[in-house]
């Protein structure tokens, strides 16, 4: 009985020693998902946007490899997908490297031209120069003959006529440099211009659909990374369609304006306020609680609704108001784009059944469950 009594003991014991062993290697399992996953955003990070090299294919690829480590696959199968995708990698860096030496031997060939060019433009110049004033020189010591002084006093107007030559070419070529700077200048700034419209929606100002896909898709990498919570409202203007059949289109287009232009009063500078489709907004809160976002939709709701409208400048008298239904969701781990943001869109579906002019966040939702 003593005998059976330490084996029980011990199967006991390596029971739990077992459990232990499990336990400490599924936080490795997790610790290792989550270090791959880190370094695998670091990788499509270090990547440049380069069309050339097919940046956009090779981060689809990096996506992809992501979704397989962090499926239930059989380890075959997660391995082959590994060795291929790791070749993908090498070709990429590969590539990555052919190119960016491609273009600093191209920029150091346009450098050595620039300064070959420069230094033409320079030694024409002082050649110039030397030959005028070596000749106003010259002309000088023949007007020192006291015997011709009718010649010595048209060489004298003749020397300043030089020198005036020689100030008008300096201020010439002052004007022409000038000219060009500005002209580089302009350049710059229309392509930065081009850059920013190529982000913002046309109507409101603010970000476009295409710069929110981008903006969220790299802020929930980063969450895997740095933890750092944020929270998204998506707002929706109520009875938007009537206002364009009652009022016409031009009229909900100022609407979507006066919407942006509010929106914007009450958020941050580093949050992101995008347009997200037809009538529909959404706002990107870093940082911020569940809690927070939905006292912010609640700001938001209470003074838009409180203001008014004038459809034409002529008939001011002729107000309309507008409210908004919002739907509040917070990152949480594990999360993908695709599941911050349905959580959000379910949340504002049910703010528009509840009667619309508030908000709605995803924990009320599961508490109504």
């Amino acid at each position: 009985m003593a005998f059976a009594l330490k084996k029980k003991n011990r199967i006991d014991i390596d029971k739990e020693d077992l459990s232990e062993m499990l336990k400490n290697s599924d936080e490795k399992r997790q610790f290792y998902l989550l270090m791959v996953r880190a370094m695998l955003v670091f990788i499509k990070d270090f990547s440049l946007d380069i069309k050339e090299i097919d940046s956009e294919e090779f981060k689809k690829k990096i996506d992809d490899l992501t979704e397989k480590l962090l499926s239930d696959e059989k380890t075959k199968k997660l391995q082959s997908g590994f060795e291929k995708n790791k070749k993908n990698i090498i070709t990429y860096i590969k590539k990555q490297k052919k190119y960016l030496k491609d273009r600093e031997g191209e920029f150091k060939e346009i450098i050595d031209l620039l300064t070959k060019a420069m230094a033409v433009v320079d030694h024409d110049s002082q050649v110039y120069n030397e030959k005028i004033y070596k000749q106003s020189e010259r002309l000088e010591k023949i007007t020192l003959l006291d015997d011709i002084k009718k010649i010595k006093n048209e060489l004298i107007i003749e020397v300043e006529n030089i020198r005036k030559t020689v100030r008008e070419k300096e201020l010439d070529d002052s004007e022409k440099l000038e000219k060009l700077s500005k002209k580089v200048n302009s350049l710059n700034v229309e392509l930065e211009k081009a850059k920013e419209e190529s982000v913002k929606d046309g109507l409101t100002g603010v970000y476009n659909r295409k710069a929110f896909d981008r903006y969220i898709k790299k802020i929930v990498e980063r969450n895997a990374v740095t933890k750092a919570s944020f929270s998204i409202l998506i707002l929706d203007i109520d009875d938007f369609k009537k206002i364009n059949d009652n009022f016409g289109h031009q009229t909900g287009d100022r609407v979507l304006m006066a919407m942006a232009h509010k929106c914007r009063e009450f958020i941050r500078s580093d949050d992101f306020l995008a347009r997200y489709g037809g009538e529909e907004f959404v706002i990107v809160l870093p940082g911020a609680s569940l809690r927070n976002a939905v006292k912010k939709g609640k700001l938001i709701c209470k003074e838009i609704a409180k203001a008014r409208y004038a459809l034409e400048e002529s008939k001011k008298d002729t107000v309309i108001s507008i409210t908004v239904s919002i739907g509040a969701s917070v990152h949480k781990k594990g999360d993908t784009v695709a599941t911050i943001i349905e959580r959000a869109d379910k949340a504002l579906y049910a703010a528009k059944q509840a009667g619309k002019n508030r908000i709605v966040s995803e924990k009320e939702i599961k508490t109504k469950k």
